[in-house]
């Protein structure tokens, strides 16, 4: 009692030394913040520090999609739908704001690009461990592609985890399954480090949700977020590919992709076949 008493007692001291020694850029760290921008160009080139700044604030985004998409998963898993579609509001936002910043590098020209691009050695945002992750999270899963971070013990650590863990789309089958719906038992407890592949059986499910959205509203706005957050980001994968285009044209991208090429192959994967495959169904 005596210690619960004393805690109690030094709370609001602990919150009045807070309000009154920490400023805002104490808080956001700014310090660190402000100081991660280190270009290399030698001479300096006044669009470097746009690049660094394009690729790192993509970076906090991405940060917090795997923060929302984890979140959104789990909560399908304990059949909070509510809570998980407020997730991927968010998520939905930030994909905007991701794709609305191309235009920023999209003044990068292929002039002041070619003065930086040395300088940028063999990096590439082909080896951004949260892309992965996001990708992962929303069940375009590679084994071969853990390898590629072996080099960042971190990232490989969270890509392997994930790689053995239900997806967004898993969980959301899952749920289906527990309210009852007749989703094909081999996508409920299966090898979860492949890629899902469409499953006509499963069309067949939404099929019903989608014949009759009034008695299915939940699963049905669900389905609908899940093809936004698609659409979103394919949106985001097609302005990347006509930025880099703009920019370098067919080049062999740093990382030693096929540049253009790799990012318009980029285009034809899809996180929940089924539900693009169940619109040639709707109305006959």
């Amino acid at each position: 009692m005596g210690e619960s008493s004393n805690t109690r007692d030094l709370e609001p001291e602990i919150e009045r030394d807070f309000s009154t020694s920490m400023s805002y850029g104490d808080y956001l760290r700014l310090d660190v913040l402000l100081s991660a921008q280190q270009p290399l160009s030698d001479p300096p080139q006044h669009d470097e520090l746009l690049f660094i700044i394009q690729h790192q604030t993509s970076e906090l985004w991405l940060k917090l999609m795997v923060h929302e998409l984890r979140s959104a998963r789990d909560l399908l898993r304990d059949d909070e739908l509510a809570q998980a579609l407020k997730r991927l509001a968010r998520v939905k936002h930030v994909q905007h704001s991701l794709t609305d910043q191309w235009a920023v590098l999209a003044t990068l020209t292929p002039s002041e690009y070619a003065q930086i691009r040395p300088f940028l050695a063999t990096s590439s945002g082909f080896q951004s461990a949260q892309y992965r992750e996001v990708e992962f999270l929303l069940g375009n899963k590679s084994a071969e592609m853990v390898q590629v971070f072996s080099h960042d013990r971190e990232a490989q650590h969270a890509l392997s985890t994930l790689l053995h863990e239900p997806s967004l789309y898993d969980e959301f089958l899952r749920y289906l399954a527990r309210r009852g719906y007749p989703v094909p038992a081999h996508l409920l407890d299966r090898d979860w480090s492949r890629p899902h592949q469409v499953d006509s059986g499963l069309v067949e499910v939404f099929a019903e949700v989608y014949a009759t959205p009034h008695e299915h509203w939940g699963v049905y706005e669900t389905c609908e977020e899940l093809v936004d957050v698609e659409d979103n980001f394919q949106q985001w994968r097609f302005r990347h590919l006509q930025v880099v285009q703009r920019t370098i044209g067919h080049k062999v991208g740093t990382g030693g992709s096929s540049g253009v090429d790799f990012l318009r192959r980029a285009l034809d994967l899809t996180f929940f076949p089924e539900l693009y495959e169940v619109r040639t169904l709707i109305g006959g």
